[in-house]
């Protein structure tokens, strides 16, 4: 079985490739895809983010990587045979935000969500969080 881990990446995070890892565990192949986020203003390029995701996943055989920048996710799953998309979730706020979109996402394109909490460990980081921080040109101690 084929799973999606959409996202917007910017920057892909310890988090996110921790979720992916495991996640790729679990299905015979992840595609990893970045989406375009009306809610958010792109910091890096596309073309940058594919291949930051790329360095951090070459050890992993069964991911993919690809974007999708116009036109719903749904769409993509349908165009490219996915039946399931890979969220992480670090607490109750992003399982409130992803709940709505699952059952949308299920309505619309009988597309099911595959929910992997996060490692507590990593669960404080973001990618907003991430690049505030380097933008001040501190690193965590």
């Amino acid at each position: 079985m084929r799973a999606l881990f959409p996202g917007s990446f910017d920057p892909v995070t310890q988090g996110h490739v921790d979720v992916l890892r495991r996640a790729a565990l679990l299905f015979e192949e992840v595609v990893v895809c970045v989406m375009f986020n009306s809610n958010k203003t792109g910091r890096f390029p596309i073309t940058e983010r594919l291949d930051r995701i790329r360095a951090a996943t070459t050890d992993l055989g069964n991911v993919t990587v690809d974007s999708h920048t116009g036109g719903l996710m749904v769409d993509y799953c349908h165009r490219v045979g996915i039946d399931v998309v890979i969220r992480g979730v670090r607490g109750v706020p992003d399982l409130d935000y992803e709940m709505p979109m699952a059952r949308m996402n299920h309505e619309l394109a009988g597309v099911e969500t595959f929910f992997i909490a996060a490692d507590p460990a990593l669960a404080h980081i973001s990618s907003t969080l991430v690049t505030s921080i380097s933008q001040q040109d501190r690193v965590p101690e």
